[in-house]
């Protein structure tokens, strides 16, 4: 019973693992598809973050931009964790060269200086790797 026990075990985590594989690239293998995330998962909403980071950086705002609302996630097993995240963002007054946390950072309360935008962000977490790429960030 025990070693029939233990031969389970092992099967089971052969198929967890083989479940969870993921192809290389240049593999004809179809990877899992993008499936709806809630926009509350934890996971989510750290993509996001990156999303926005991602935006900052690359804004020649004066002040830095934080997430106020997901509207959308997807999410596809990829080498990793592939987000596709419909975001909408906005300006708070917390200006780029403070190098704020984003965290305490609130949003703009000046009528002339409130700006939302909606992006769509695609951000790349492979975790094992400690690694995080934003290839799309695009906000209008």
């Amino acid at each position: 019973s025990h070693r029939f026990r233990h031969l389970m075990c092992f099967a089971l985590m052969f198929c967890i693992v083989s479940a969870t594989y993921v192809p290389p690239p240049h593999s004809t293998m179809k990877p899992g598809f993008p499936v709806p995330m809630n926009t509350d998962n934890p996971g989510v909403r750290k993509a996001a973050r990156f999303g926005v980071y991602r935006y900052n950086n690359s804004s020649n705002d004066l002040f830095l931009f934080k997430e106020s609302q997901i509207n959308k996630a997807m999410v596809q097993i990829v080498r990793g964790l592939k987000y596709m995240l419909h975001v909408e963002i906005g300006r708070t007054v917390c200006e780029k060269r403070e190098h704020a946390s984003l965290d305490s950072c609130h949003f703009q309360r000046k009528k002339n200086l409130q700006q939302m935008l909606r992006c769509y962000f695609e951000v790349w977490i492979t975790p094992w790797l400690h690694k995080v790429y934003v290839p799309i960030a695009l906000c209008h």
